[in-house]
């Protein structure tokens, strides 16, 4: 009995690692978007991957991390009750449900792409620019209405493009010899 049940533990820890090793990149941008703390893409070829192991993705993306966390050991956590349902998503509405429950401490810029954008903002931008959730599933999500998720994403998407882009950077011009 002890052996089937330590069996069964390793299978399910192995389902989850490879389920984080698949979907932890695409989570983690999603937890920097949220945040809106100025972390690199994973897979960025920069060094900064999230594929070494416990090492962090980039300075400053903490409370993505934490975040993130927080999200896959609720998911971990509830893996076996999971009877068919995708895993991606459960961990997206965890992600989301926390960072909407905690939004008053990202209310300050972080230096993020997204850090210009309040906090619901931020929240309806990711979930349907970035995840692709469509606009009834948001709404229902959030507890808003339709037409209240599309003015807000119409809005945000507007504050973006409004804004000025960064000054590009200086290259000195050598003179041919």
């Amino acid at each position: 009995m002890n052996e089937r049940r330590a069996a069964r533990e390793r299978r399910r820890a192995q389902e989850f690692e490879l389920f984080v090793a698949g979907a932890g990149g695409r989570l983690l941008r999603a937890a920097l978007l949220l945040t809106g703390e100025p972390g690199r893409a994973v897979g960025s070829g920069d060094g900064t991957d999230g594929d070494r192991g416990s090492e962090p993705c980039s300075r400053g993306s903490e409370a993505a991390e934490r975040l993130l966390t927080a999200a896959l050991a609720r998911t971990y956590a509830d893996w076996d009750r999971l009877r068919g349902e995708d895993p991606y998503v459960r961990t997206r509405q965890e992600l989301t449900a926390r960072f909407a429950r905690s939004a008053r401490r990202y209310r300050r810029p972080r230096g993020g792409v997204l850090d210009r954008l309040s906090p619901r903002e931020r929240l309806v931008l990711v979930l349907r620019l970035h995840e692709g959730v469509p606009e009834e599933q948001t709404a229902a999500a959030l507890g808003l209405s339709v037409e209240r998720v599309r003015v807000i994403c119409a809005r945000a998407v507007s504050a973006l493009r409004s804004r000025p882009a960064a000054p590009p950077t200086a290259t000195p011009y050598r003179a041919a010899p």
